[in-house]
């Protein structure tokens, strides 16, 4: 029983201490960041990166509910081109997410409105530059992060790293074929 008791009084430490290091180590900033280069021409990812209808075809959350609500608004491709999403699916929540910024055939900015399961917004840029015949797709998001949501950090690097590996290979079977 002693023994027991003693791994727990460590398992407990180890937490504490963790949570700790994390509030203090982890800066309220959160930045997540993939590449991926993909065997087609430039134009041809851009074509697919360019609109929120694009997006949406190779958009990894999209799998979540097939029968999420999705409305689009705005001109395709142009600043103010937004889709909104509403979920019964918890995973998949409701939300917004619009172009803020586009530099044709390089570099697309959207902000994500998050409205359930929980609040928040972040800010999301795809960038595409020519390597050789190839394309170098980058896939990046940022928000700030409530002090809490620091413990969760190694967590949230693995699921955002599952997404954009599966939202990447999505876009890379689509322009690829």
């Amino acid at each position: 029983m002693k023994t027991i008791l003693k791994i727990l009084g460590v398992i407990i430490l180890l937490i504490v201490v963790y949570v700790v290091i994390a509030m203090i180590a982890f800066g309220s900033n959160y930045h997540y960041e993939k590449s991926m280069v993909i065997k087609a021409p430039k134009e041809k990812v851009w074509q697919q990166v360019s609109s929120m209808q694009a997006f949406n075809q190779w958009n990894p959350w999209m799998k979540l509910d097939p029968n999420m609500k999705i409305t689009y608004s705005g001109n395709s491709g142009e600043v103010g081109d937004k889709y909104c999403w509403d979920s019964k699916n918890d995973e998949a929540g409701a939300g917004c997410q619009e172009l803020k910024e586009v530099v044709p055939g390089q570099k697309q900015k959207t902000e994500m409105i998050f409205k359930r399961p929980f609040n928040g917004q972040a800010t999301s840029e795809i960038t595409i530059s020519p390597e050789g015949n190839d394309t170098n797709v980058t896939w990046t998001m940022d928000t700030e992060q409530e002090t809490w949501m620091k413990i969760m950090r190694p967590m949230m690097d693995y699921q955002m790293g599952k997404s954009y590996e599966e939202g990447l290979n999505n876009l890379k079977k689509l322009v690829e074929k």
